[in-house]
């Protein structure tokens, strides 16, 4: 059920002082291609940024699956608990659980050092098992994460290609906390994923693209 999952430890197991003195991206005034998506679970509605012209592959993937009511009746069932930093601190994960009724072929990967994005604050990155595997399985961070960012220089594969950020929580991260921090079951989970599972996912009712707003 858990095959395509985010983050094994060993990847979010950047000191977060390593974290911290990673320098900022440049400000700049460019304004990139992002497309609105709402995520209306049963705890409330949360309003995402695909980047769309940024990483193309891994948000038209995401809009693919809310555009065919495939993530429709899934839930968020995974709550990620960091124990540094100041708390909340981890990551929210849901989706299709390699459903497959619901699950499309595995897409290309898009790492962060060639699309510029990073796994900040209420990032949305795709989980995946080797890189060219991700399907419907995603993941909201909570507070920056950028241990899950490529790392070039790595020799190991799996950090060298990092996980593909595609989005940004916009609004609605109220919703995301809240979720995250629901009761988790100590007993669920396999592996170093043990404890992480909620003990009652949260449904998710409907994705959908937002509308623009029509212009008098």
């Amino acid at each position: 059920m858990f095959a395509r999952l985010l983050a094994p430890l060993a990847l979010l197991a950047t000191p977060l002082s390593a974290q911290e003195e990673a320098p900022p991206p440049p400000e700049t005034a460019e304004e990139f291609q992002t497309v609105l998506v709402v995520l209306e679970t049963t705890m409330g509605e949360i309003t995402v940024a695909l980047e769309t012209e940024r990483a193309p592959i891994t948000a038209g993937n995401f809009l693919r699956y809310a555009e065919e009511d495939r993530f429709d009746g899934t839930v968020f069932y995974r709550a990620m608990h960091l124990d540094w930093g100041e708390p909340p601190n981890g990551l929210l994960q849901g989706g299709t659980q390699n459903n497959p009724d619901r699950i499309l072929d595995g897409i290309a990967h898009e790492p962060t050092n060639e699309t510029g994005l990073s796994h900040t604050d209420g990032a949305l990155s795709m989980a995946r098992l080797d890189p060219g595997t991700a399907t419907g399985d995603f993941s909201i961070m909570i507070k920056d994460q950028k241990g899950l960012d490529a790392q070039p220089e790595s020799d190991d594969p799996n950090l060298k290609a990092g996980y593909a950020v595609f989005g940004y929580v916009v609004d609605g991260m109220d919703v995301v906390l809240a979720i995250h921090d629901s009761p988790r079951d100590p007993e669920a989970g396999e592996g170093w994923m043990k404890g992480q599972m909620l003990a009652e996912p949260v449904t998710i009712v409907d994705v959908r693209r937002v509308e623009p707003a029509a212009e008098d």
